[in-house]
């Protein structure tokens, strides 16, 4: 029999000065940084339709209206961040 773990893809060590993401050792939600969105390097790109779309339900559940025209990615995540907070909703697992 074997083993369905064979199947998954095993991390690699980076050679060199290569890019990695992540971290050698597992770390809980509370010492992971969270970066402010203003500080994002596509934070002044339009908000994409998935954030628009989530940023609809929430504001509606919120009894909120939003304007969508020049809503930027780190404004949207910002507005999310806060209904998400206010009305208690979470995003919808994939």
């Amino acid at each position: 029999m074997t083993n369905p773990m064979d199947d998954q893809p095993q991390p690699t060590e980076p050679e060199g000065d290569a890019e990695v993401l992540g971290s050698s050792s597992p770390q809980s939600p509370d010492e992971q940084i969270e970066r402010d969105p203003q500080e994002w390097t596509t934070g002044d790109d339009p908000a994409t339709e998935a954030q628009k779309s989530y940023l609809d339900r929430l504001a509606s559940a919120a009894g909120e209206q939003i304007p969508a025209d020049g809503l930027t990615k780190a404004q949207a995540s910002e507005h999310i961040d806060r209904l998400q907070e206010q009305t208690g909703m979470q995003p919808r697992e994939s």
